[in-house]
């Protein structure tokens, strides 16, 4: 090892490392590789414990009273009844932390005590993850996760190559490459040389920049400029590389996947930020009420009690002066007021919340519904305080890899020479037949190389195949020899590594029908055809990037020279011969055909090229990659010239598998009111042929906004006109017309500026004008079927404003929009964020790409701050642990690779699909039962509580009690906490499956409905009333009142007994009447506890002997007993009833409108999944689009790599390089600015020769309707952003 030497100038803003020297790196401080996410430990938990607790604000006010009855001269009631509680909610939740932390505390031990290989002393050990330091050197096998931030040394690959991927990190499962410094391959696996290696780096703080890095190595008196190339992230798996050596730069907290992870929030519902407030009031109300009845008894004890000390004596303290007596005496009974007033906000209010929110949990971890058999995963609820929010979501943030896809690309359908394969017709009818898993699949089983996962069931293709038809022939040999797969030998099993799924899938395809990609070296490719070797000579790669978007290989076989491309439709059909006219156009319609059912497209051609004309090309491409002066343009010159004249040979549609119920679960949500924006690290192009493929895009919307804008400045200019389109759209929708039942088809359109407003106004949507007669539409159109249709229908009837028609406007018509991420960073600065959330509000979709994992999170932190919106994000890696963790409710998708999700979400679900489960059934139950039981209790302590004030009139509001105090400590404790828990635990307004089948049942919660500040009040003017009753009607009866038998039943403790015993009674005709849904537990709960209130008042009276044995029974032998109790509850429960049956009959809710409209329809109620999700694409009218998402890799592919040699294991003896391909060439700004500019005049050709190709049914056959087709492709032309056709005809 070299010698240690002392630090150099040491900046603030660099970090300084050196390799294998650890006493050198303590200096600094650096943070060690030990991941701590636990809160507690076992000294620490107590005290923090419970001081956590008493900083919840009920918690410390149930304190306070505790500690004012354990004074005796202002008590009326012992402090058991408050200590009890207390004891028992601080217990309850001491006890849900510490499994929450134990939880932590495993998850932290399973990740820290990960192992891996570090050098010690020149030797190889093993080690713990958490004892890695920075500046170590550690090895990494194939397979093994990175375990820190660690500089590539060097690799088993040539070259320094090493092959990683980066799930965990951007959601992206296609491999990346790395390369080392060539200075340090030498290393290789040399123990000795690797513990010498005394490199010391300078380079930046830490930060959450996942695609940057800046630093310097300095070795051996040299400076070497470090890069992201060379740099491997913790989360990252290697693959393809048998081991690598690596130097620990960033350890734990410091690494980027940590720095991008976010901070855990401390999470409560809306509902308890309510009750938080209200509870605030209550106790407002309560030191009010107490004030006035100080005041009330200073100045009855100062005017009538001072003549009553004969028989209510003053205590000793009290002062024997009048004025000064009275005031001490009022100054006390404050205190006491308090006490015995406390029961308006009792402790086992935050009790009973606990126990509902738990046993709502377990509800949901026991749904079968939501049980993923394949992975034998239940969902699981993860916190227990949550679930109510869940009923509450606005806002939906999803990841797209893994979460609304299965990230498996299959090969599902294709065209050759104009004929379309993979549908299954059925011979007697002659339609199409749905592919399911019961189909039958096509035996492969002949071809030895064939993969058993591999699914076709189209016959046909694989009978022309072995026919040996010439023209699946060279299909499948395109797919087999063009393209950048590397081949290796797993377990004697063939496998192919892609740089993306979709490339992947293509050779596979071909491998399946006989066409087996066997070897490749840098100037050949070896496949072998029905068993046959064929090996071609391998003379360029002309490879894909994000401006061709396209890919080509130059081979030779005997005298043979051919060109095979492949890429998007738009790109290769501007480079087709002149020829095959009608080939192209059945292979048009098949392209349309699979761009409808969401599969991404790539177009197929050949060109055979002369000896002569490449001989000339290749001479003239050996010039241009050696030149200096504009080499990128002159290069794509070349490659335009010699991809031209193609031949066309088919399309591939791969469909990039969604998981099951995708589309069906987000078009139910979205019919819920619930908007979904879709975070992905995935490219542009993958993540909207997805949006299409889910249905969050269709081609009903008006358009389709893409910010791509580098600057600042560029993004502002794009936002203000698309702003402008979307207020001139909205300026043309009509709003009033006189003409009943219109309807209006219109086309995608773009504008710019005030040219459009003297032209007549766009169609965007479908709108249809209905009048407002409601008898006439339900004679003409029939009764609704859901509740959606029944609350348009009530619109109508109520008008709400004297204009006799309605408009209603498709709820599919709207604007979409798609932000890259580098857009994304200046839509969040200050400049424009108002701007950008003006948009994006008043779009149905928002996809954002290309974002970091930190992005998503201020995404999330955006829209609640601004929009004060409930917000839930769905994940399944760990990109998606710092938006979990930002979002109200973070789900977790259990069961794929890594646990970092699931770990930091609240919920975990199997699948996408269960999300619809889990928000429309168990998050509206959830907030619906929380909510009435709120609304009861209360109802019921007002009720119980307010008899005291009453009751406070006519004892000199002294403070004495109606109640026995023992009924006061157990009245919530024995006698209603049952009946109102059955009530938050089973209460359900409809059924599972009516919620599902209308999702607008989810809407009050979006709106608060249940649950508010006026519910509140009503409840608490429903108790007063109540309560006002309960005291009144008793003590007018029993004031001064003699039984039949001539006995006196004036006394105070009669009246308790009578009014305590019509008090349990009332609460139990108002729960019977509140439950909507009774369960075998509701009846045991409510009429057993009204049997229970008179077992233990028997047991306490008359066993335990308590003051008021006797009072109840001699009570109930008198009629007058009766007769109280009858009146009194009916005068209750009348008002009730019939505001009740006021509301189902004027004011209905939508669940009672379900209700109503089953019974009426119950027969002819159709599966909402037929008439709120849309068709796919294909089965429904004439597209206007003709977008088609190819699929490629989108990003520049491994075919300089592959070309220059160092890529391969190993090099042949003859190998030369090929022509210019073997050095890397420099991009300039010009250059790039005038690939861009080339790039967008390319797609505006490509636009206007789509529009000129259109049939004349596509705007109509009138003249009027070209001349509008023609005036829109003018203005689509003139319009500053992306044109809309772009994305219609390459789906970016």
């Amino acid at each position: 090892m070299g010698t240690k030497t002392q630090p150099l100038a040491y900046k603030e803003n660099e970090r300084r490392i050196r390799a294998n020297d650890r006493e050198f790196n303590a200096q600094f401080k650096y943070a060690d590789n030990y991941i701590k996410t636990s809160k507690y430990t076992l000294v620490t938990f107590l005290p923090f414990n419970l001081l956590e607790q008493f900083q919840r604000l009920a918690n410390f006010y149930f304190l306070c009273l505790l500690v004012l009855q354990l004074i005796p001269a202002i008590s009326s009631l012992t402090p058991v009844t408050t200590a009890i509680p207390l004891i028992g909610v601080l217990t309850l939740t001491a006890v849900k932390d510490a499994y929450d932390d134990i939880q932590r505390h495993t998850s932290d031990s399973q990740v820290n005590n990960r192992k891996s290989k570090a050098l010690r002393n020149g030797k190889l050990m093993e080690e713990k993850w958490s004892d890695v330091q920075v500046g170590d050197v550690i090895r990494l096998d194939n397979n093994q996760f990175v375990a820190a931030d660690i500089l590539l040394l060097s690799t088993s690959e040539p070259n320094g190559l090493c092959f990683i991927e980066t799930a965990e990190l951007d959601g992206e499962t296609n491999l990346k490459c790395k390369q080392c410094l060539t200075e340090t391959i030498e290393l290789g696996q040399r123990h000795d040389l690797l513990w010498n290696f005394n490199g010391e780096i300078i380079c930046e703080k830490p930060n959450n920049l996942l695609n940057k890095f800046e630093g310097t190595l300095i070795w051996r008196n040299q400076r070497f400029a470090l890069d992201n190339e060379k740099i491997l992230l913790r989360g990252c798996v290697l693959r393809n590389t048998q081991w690598c050596y690596g130097m620990v730069i960033f350890a734990g907290k410091d690494t980027k996947l940590m720095q991008n992870s976010g901070k855990t929030q401390f999470k409560s519902t809306g509902v308890d930020r309510l009750l938080n407030f209200i509870i605030i009031g209550i106790v407002l109300f309560l030191l009010s009420i107490c004030a006035f009845f100080t005041i009330a008894c200073a100045l009855w004890e100062g005017v009538i009690g001072q003549y009553f000390q004969v028989y209510l004596p003053w205590e000793n303290i009290i002062p024997k002066n009048v004025m000064q007596g009275a005031t001490v005496i009022g100054f006390l009974v404050f205190f006491s007021y308090a006490i015995v007033l406390n029961t308006v906000v009792p402790i086992s209010l935050y009790v009973s919340v606990e126990v509902i929110r738990f046993v709502q949990s377990f509800l949901i971890n026991w749904d079968e519904e939501m049980y993923y058999e394949p992975t034998k995963t239940h969902a699981k609820a993860r916190t227990t305080t949550l679930n109510e929010e869940l009923g509450q979501i606005q806002y939906i943030f999803s990841d797209k890899t893994g979460t609304l896809t299965q990230n498996i690309m299959t090969f599902n359908k294709c065209s050759i020479n104009g004929r379309t394969y993979g549908d299954v017709i059925d011979l007697r009818t002659g339609e199409v037949i749905e592919i399911t898993d019961t189909l039958e699949r096509v035996d492969f089983s002949a071809n030895p190389e064939f993969e058993p996962e591999f699914r076709w069931y189209d016959k046909t293709l694989l009978d022309a195949v072995r026919s040996d038809e010439k023209n699946s022939h060279n299909f499948f040999r395109l797919l087999a020899l063009c393209h950048t797969v590397m081949p290796e030998y797993v377990d004697g099993r063939l496998e192919y590594q892609a740089q993306s799924p979709d490339e992947s899938a293509l050779v596979s395809a071909a491998r399946n029908f006989g066409f087996v990609f066997r070897s490749r070296t840098p100037n050949s490719i070896t496949i072998e055809v029905m068993g046959r070797t064929e090996e071609y000579e391998l003379l360029h790669i002309l490879d894909f990037n994000n401006v061709r978007k396209r890919m080509s290989v130059i081979l030779r076989q005997a005298d043979r020279i051919i060109l095979y491309c492949k890429g998007a439709d738009s790109v290769i059909y501007d480079r087709l011969s002149s020829s095959q006219t009608e080939v192209k156009s059945r292979t048009q319609d098949h392209l349309n055909k699979f761009a409808g059912e969401g599969l991404r497209t790539l177009v197929l051609a050949e060109r055979i090229l002369t000896l002569e004309f490449y001989e000339s090309w290749c001479g003239r491409h050996f010039e241009v990659s050696t030149s200096l002066d504009n080499r990128e343009e002159k290069l794509n010159a070349l490659y335009e010239e010699v991809e031209s004249e193609l031949a066309l040979i088919g399309v591939t549609a791969i469909e990039d598998k969604l998981q099951d119920g995708v589309p069906q679960t987000i078009a139910n949500l979205q019919m819920a009111g619930i908007k979904i924006w879709v975070l992905t690290g995935d490219k542009q192009e993958t993540a909207i042929n997805i949006g299409y493929s889910c249905q969050l895009l269709t081609d009903d919307l008006a358009d389709v906004f893409i910010v791509d804008g580098t600057t600042l400045y560029e993004v502002d200019l794009q936002l203000k006109h698309f702003r402008e389109s979307i207020r001139i759209v909205n300026r043309f929708r009509p709003s009033h017309y006189d003409r009943p039942s219109l309807s209006l088809n219109g086309t995608r359109y773009s504008s710019e500026g005030p040219s459009l407003l003297s032209t007549s106004p766009p169609a965007v949507s479908v709108v249809t004008f209905r009048w407002a007669d409601d008898d006439t539409n339900k004679r003409n159109k029939g009764e609704p079927d859901s509740a959606e249709t029944s609350e348009l229908y009530d619109n109508l009837e109520k008008g709400g404003s004297a204009t006799r028609d309605h408009v209603i406007i498709d709820d599919h018509t709207g604007f979409a929009i798609v932000i890259n991420g580098h857009s994304l960073v200046h839509c969040l600065s200050p400049e424009l964020e108002a701007r950008f959330l003006d948009i994006a509000s008043q779009c149905r979709a928002v996809i954002c790409c290309r974002v970091t994992p930190l992005q998503k999170a201020l995404v999330v932190e955006l829209i609640k701050r601004a929009k004060n919106a409930v917000t839930l994000a769905i994940g399944d890696g760990a990109n998606d642990v710092s938006m979990i963790k930002a979002a109200h409710i973070g789900v977790g998708i259990s069961g794929q690779e890594g646990l970092q999700a699931v770990l930091a979400s609240d919920y975990s679900i199997a699948q996408f699909r269960y999300l619809e489960r889990l928000l429309l059934v168990h998050g509206r139950w959830s907030y619906y039962r929380m909510c009435k039981f709120l609304r009861y209790f209360f109802y019921k302590n007002f009720a119980f509580t307010l008899c005291h004030c009453w009751y406070s009139v006519f004892c000199g509001f002294s403070a004495q009690t109606v109640f026995d105090p023992m009924f006061i400590s157990v009245y919530n404790l024995f006698y209603t906490s049952l009946p109102v828990l059955a009530l938050g635990v089973f209460e359900q307004d409809v059924s599972d499956k009516h919620s599902l089948e209308f999702p607008k049942l989810y809407t009050p919660g979006l709106k608060n409905q249940l649950f508010n500040i006026k519910e509140f009040v009503y409840s608490v003017l429903h108790g007063a009333f109540s309560s006002l009753i309960l005291f009144l009607i008793p003590y007018g009866t029993y004031h001064k009142g003699v039984s039949p038998n001539g006995l006196i039943l004036s006394d105070h403790m009669t009246l308790g007994a009578v009014v305590a015993t019509i008090l349990i009674i009332d609460n139990t005709a108002q729960i019977a009447l509140y439950t909507s849904y009774w369960t075998i537990f509701n009846h045991i709960t409510i009429w057993g506890s009204l049997i229970w209130y008179f077992v233990l008042d028997y047991f306490y009276n008359y066993v335990v002997g308590g003051p008021y044995v006797g009072s109840l029974s001699m009570a109930m032998k008198d009629l007058t007993f009766w007769a109280t109790m009858f009146i009194t509850v009916v005068v209750i429960m009348i008002p009730v009833l019939a505001y009740k049956f006021y509301l189902i009959d004027k004011h209905p809710s939508l669940a009672d409108k379900v209700k109503i409209r089953m019974k009426r329809r119950l027969a002819s109620l159709k599966s909402r999944h037929t008439s709120s999700v849309m068709r796919a694409p294909s089965s429904r009218r004439s597209r206007r689009s003709l977008r088609s998402g190819y699929a490629f890799a989108h990003q520049e592919g491994f075919g300089r790599l592959i070309t220059s040699g160092k890529i391969m294991r190993k090099l042949p003896q003859d190998f030369a390089f090929p022509l210019g391909l073997g050095g890397k060439k420099p991009t300039t700004s010009s250059s790039v600015g005038q690939t861009l500019d080339n790039n967008k005049t390319n797609n505006n050709n490509s636009t206007r020769d789509n529009n000129k190709n259109s049939p004349d049914g596509e705007y109509g056959a009138t003249g009027d309707g070209l001349n509008q087709a023609k005036s829109l492709t003018d203005e689509e032309e003139r319009s500053p952003r992306a044109p809309c056709q772009d994305l219609d005809t390459i789906n970016l």
